[in-house]
């Protein structure tokens, strides 16, 4: 019985995709949500929707019995997994079977072979594919860990035998940071996995993430799909995938190629996936510079690359090989079209350690030129449970030059506003020479990191469009008639004033169409001001500026040449109240995983004060400045919302 009815056992932009392509097919979707998601894109544009729970996603994504009921309620007769959730765990693709449902990807035993990185290592090692040096055993003790890293030479990565994402995985130097980081990780690993277990491995110099994705079907038919350069990552986590990989060689596609592909025979491999290596960038291209590092089981986000340079679409490949298809072309039928490139688009503020953001998206509006998947709509919300991407932007040309001036132009272009995000990070980086260059290793982005994650400065223009958007809005929002006449005067020029935060003052003289701008930045004159909409174009000294303007309530935003510049119009009677260096607050709603001080403790600027949990991710929260810790407000365990006082500093003695 062919496919009818599928439910996505997911939810955001992934879901989205899946959904889309259903259409395509004319197959029928069910999507699934929490209480938190009820209104959801993916919610809406689906055939059919079931609540499977509340908002956390251990009652509810991660629920799979709730999951696989409403697939029967709703007479679905296939599951497809996503990415990330259930969609490498082979007790839910079991249990979906025996509920007598299809689930679209690889076997159980095929997921439980690769699931753990030790057990899938070895067996890599075991079909002749090359394997990073390292500690692989199922011992745990962090005195045994430690000489096992002695041995293998530091720097090592500590990473958790469970999982993906970069979520469990610890650089580490020295031998004296070894213990702090090893329970670091077992944290991460156990919150994101249930598997608080860890191998270790060799740290190779200047790497190299590049994968190669696979299909197989249930013929024995395996081929791969050629590589995607995932090297540009912040902390394990990539931010920009490419394909193919820039100077990679035929020498070294084939080789690899033959790797991933043995690879996936070894489990007799079915569906989608994704072989990923550990490159020497010191000697790449070599044929001998490449070692296995994991199996993704699934679909990965950066799948839509690979479908721009094939012309291929993976989702509907999944479901023809779930229906008992065979693969419909051989390797040698498969070539590579251009270059595509891809860009992901959180809600994080890169300027306060790439923290993650929550709040409601009051303005979005994707540049054109690029493939945009997403999940979330303007006046959505990015909820502190679940991950904060907002979307992928992909950007596909006849070269990689081409392909990377498109993806550039289209972040320029996306308009963002309610939260903060790393939309002015991403734009500096796919313009950064090194990135043209092609430069990369997964080092690039912290190397880089204060240069790339500044905020824009504000020069004086900014100071003066922000002050042409605030008596613009302040006009048109009026009903007072002499309001609306805001340039007539019998005599003189309009004089206008505009203070943003504490002190600086913006002071507008009009007269007639020509404006000048005193601003603390300096003065400019402005003879020529148009608006479409919130878009702006002025003449500023003689040259044509253009910039997006928006504002929320009090917060006018400067969208200027690829950065966002903010400025805080004072409250009427004043300004805002301080914030006291004495006080740490929650970054973001989450969990106390520890606190490390008591009351009474001498603390140094940047000691560790305590670790918060949210977003799957452990936070350390340090001292602003030395102190003696004065009271601790919270408790291990507890859940705190955002800007809750975690502790009080006080000064010392």
């Amino acid at each position: 019985m062919p496919i009818e009815r599928i439910l996505i056992a997911n939810r955001g932009e992934i879901a989205v995709r899946v959904i889309r392509t259903c259409r395509e097919l004319g197959i029928g979707t069910v999507a699934v949500h929490s209480d938190a998601d009820a209104g959801a894109f993916h919610v809406d544009i689906a055939d059919d929707a079931v609540r499977i729970g509340p908002a956390p996603a251990a009652e509810s994504y991660l629920n799979g019995q709730a999951i696989i009921e409403a697939a029967l309620t709703a007479g679905a007769d296939a599951i497809h997994p996503g990415y990330g959730f259930l969609s490498e765990s082979p007790d839910f693709v079991e249990a979906v079977k025996k509920a007598g449902l299809v689930f679209i990807g690889p076997t159980a035993k095929a997921i439980r072979a690769m699931g753990l990185k030790d057990q899938a290592k070895a067996l890599m090692k075991a079909a002749g594919v090359p394997v990073v040096p390292g500690y692989l055993g199922s011992r745990q003790d962090p005195d045994f860990l430690v000489e096992r890293a002695a041995e293998i030479g530091f720097p090592v990565l500590i990473k958790a035998r469970a999982g993906g994402g970069g979520k469990g995985i610890r650089h580490v130097e020295r031998s004296e940071d070894f213990e702090e980081a090893l329970a670091s990780a077992r944290r991460e690993a156990e919150a994101s996995f249930g598997d608080p277990a860890c191998l270790i491995e060799r740290c190779v110099q200047a790497p190299r993430h590049v994968e190669m994705q696979i299909l197989g079907d249930s013929h024995g038919n395996v081929v791969h799909l050629f590589e995607r350069d995932c090297s540009l990552q912040r902390r394990h986590q990539k931010v920009i995938e490419e394909a193919p990989a820039p100077g990679m060689t035929d020498e070294l596609r084939a080789a690899m190629g033959e790797a991933a592909v043995a690879a996936a025979r070894a489990v007799d491999y079915v569906g989608a996936g994704t072989v990923e290596f550990i490159v020497d960038g010191a000697k790449f291209p070599s044929t001998e510079a490449f070692w296995f590092m994991e199996m993704n089981t699934r679909l990965q986000v950066e799948h839509p690359v690979t479908e721009c340079v094939t012309g291929l679409d993976l989702v509907a490949l999944q479901i023809a090989v779930a229906n008992g298809a065979a693969l419909p072309f051989a390797q040698n039928d498969l070539s590579i079209a251009g270059h595509a490139v891809e860009a992901r688009l959180y809600a994080e503020d890169p300027a306060n350690g790439f923290l993650p953001t929550v709040g409601h998206v009051n303005l979005l509006h994707f540049g054109n030129g690029a493939r945009v998947d997403t999940g979330v709509r303007e006046g959505d919300a990015i909820s502190p449970h679940y991950d904060p991407m907002i979307a992928k932007l992909i950007a596909h040309g006849e070269n990689r030059e081409k392909a990377f001036r498109r993806l550039s132009r289209a972040l320029e272009c996306t308009r963002i506003a309610g939260i903060e995000t790393n939309r002015d990070f991403l734009v500096r980086l796919a313009s950064d020479q090194d990135v043209l260059n092609g430069g990369l290793d997964t080092g690039l982005i912290g190397r880089k990191s204060a240069s790339l994650a500044r905020p824009p400065e504000a020069e004086v223009v900014d100071h003066a469009i922000a002050a042409l958007a605030a008596l613009r809005q302040e006009c048109r929002a009026s009903r007072d008639p002499y309001m609306m006449l805001v340039n007539f005067r019998l005599y003189g020029p309009a004089r206008q004033v505009v203070r943003f935060g504490e002190e600086d003052v913006v002071t507008v003289e009009t007269t007639g169409a020509h404006r000048h701008v005193r601003t603390p930045l300096g003065e400019v004159a402005i003879p020529e001001v148009s608006w479409e909409g919130d878009e702006l174009t002025c003449v500023v000294d003689g040259r044509r500026v253009q910039a997006h303007v928006h504002r929320d309530d009090r917060i006018v935003t400067v969208d200027r040449k690829g950065g966002m510049r903010r400025f805080t119009m004072a409250a009427p009677g004043g300004g805002g109240q301080a914030e006291s260096a004495d006080a740490i607050l929650a970054p973001l709603a989450g969990r106390v995983v520890k606190v490390v001080v008591r009351p009474g403790d001498e603390v140094a600027r940047d000691a560790p004060l305590a670790i918060l949990e949210a977003m799957k991710m452990d936070h350390v929260l340090k001292a602003p400045r030395d102190g003696i810790v004065a009271r601790v407000c919270v408790t291990e365990g507890g859940q705190v919302m955002q800007n809750a006082v975690l502790l009080e500093l006080e000064d010392s003695a």
